[in-house]
């Protein structure tokens, strides 16, 4: 009897359902006697030993299924060395649970801070395969992160339709796009969407080159102007200041976000009026997009014939667009950034988009 464990952890996106899918499927086609433990809501559930028996049929029909069908929760790395409230170790009573059900494998899909918990496992002798879950396309070991394509899509989408409204009323709009530490998302969005300043956390901003932008615009007869702006974005400022030096600013900081500072500020140095639209969780929500079922089933798939080979303790990741095993330990508490200086930043700056750092 083969018996696998499955979670899904951290923030939810597009796809999830499809690699678990993958999976099984993978799994499932080589062998028939597999017993499928669905954990609920992330590590919670291996903590608590909250779990589903599943079967094949449970992994059918989810492939254009947002969400994930277990069901996730945020668990914090930097606390899982932390016992809860009545006093429970939380690593111990994972390894109880994983022995307890005689399992031979844990999967675990997930995003950055899901990783450093599943390579905690792996060194306290589990046998572990993760995959590579977020938006925001910032794990390290992988070229690729499903979720990441739909999530710029939607957001290419918000931007597209902003366009008419901005034209209308010739006004400036602030498109906010998740992305607190990295901004992958918001670079494709703001390049495929055609934005004229695109402010990520990788490159801190000057309000003066924002302003001088908009200015030149407006003096070149082009009435309207559109930002897409990471929720993470940093002034030049701000990006001197210590980490919780930044940190006290912000919890004292009059503004819901970024995009709400950002207006006012413009508002006093352009006189041009200011609108802000934050798309929000619908990034992360709805059926993900052709290109994320693929790299989702094949990253199952891949993690399927490890499983098979007992070949345990890696991430499914993808380079040069294949996939490729990468070891837990070379991805925990790795984040994979936006290169200021690479290719991409530079074409759009050969085109006329501002980062907001320089003239």
């Amino acid at each position: 009897m083969l018996r696998i464990g499955m979670l899904t952890s951290g923030g939810d996106c597009q796809a999830l359902n499809a690699a678990m899918r993958g999976v099984v499927k993978g799994v499932c086609s080589k062998r028939d006697d597999v017993e499928i433990y669905g954990f609920r809501d992330g590590y919670k559930g291996l903590i608590y030993a909250n779990f589903d028996m599943l079967t094949a049929k449970n992994f059918s029909g989810i492939l254009t299924r947002g969400g994930t069908i277990l069901g996730t929760s945020r668990q914090p790395f930097k606390l899982m060395g932390v016992p809860d409230a009545n006093g429970l170790d939380k690593v111990s009573a994972m390894k109880h649970t994983y022995h307890k059900l005689n399992l031979d494998c844990l999967v675990v899909l997930g995003g950055n801070g899901t990783h450093k918990t599943a390579n905690l496992l792996r060194e306290e002798g589990l046998n572990v395969i993760t995959l590579p879950k977020t938006i925001d396309n910032d794990l390290w070991g992988t070229e690729m992160t499903f979720g990441f394509q739909s999530a710029v899509d939607i957001a290419t989408d918000t931007i597209d339709r902003i366009h008419t409204t901005a034209t209308s009323h010739s006004r400036v709009f602030i498109i906010e796009v998740m992305g607190h530490k990295v901004g992958h998302v918001t670079l494709h969005a703001g390049v495929a969407g055609g934005a004229d300043i695109i402010l990520l956390p990788e490159i801190p901003y000057d309000i003066d080159v924002i302003a001088d932008v908009i200015q030149k615009r407006s003096g070149s007869n082009k009435s309207f102007t559109i930002l897409a702006v990471a929720e993470g974005a940093v002034s030049k400022t701000d990006a001197q200041l210590k980490k919780k030096e930044y940190k006290d600013k912000l919890a004292k900081r009059k503004y819901p976000s970024i995009a709400y500072e950002l207006a006012e500020q413009i508002q006093q140095k352009t006189d041009k009026e200011v609108r802000i639209t934050v798309p929000g969780h619908t990034q992360r929500g709805g059926s993900p997009c052709a290109y994320d079922r693929v790299i989702a089933t094949r990253v199952g798939a891949a993690a399927a014939e490890l499983i098979l080979k007992k070949e345990y303790g890696y991430m499914i990741g993808i380079k040069n667009g294949e996939t490729q095993k990468v070891p837990l330990q070379n991805v925990a508490g790795r984040l994979k950034t936006v290169d200021p200086n690479c290719s991409l930043i530079q074409e759009a700056k050969r085109i006329g988009i501002s980062f907001g750092d320089e003239i």
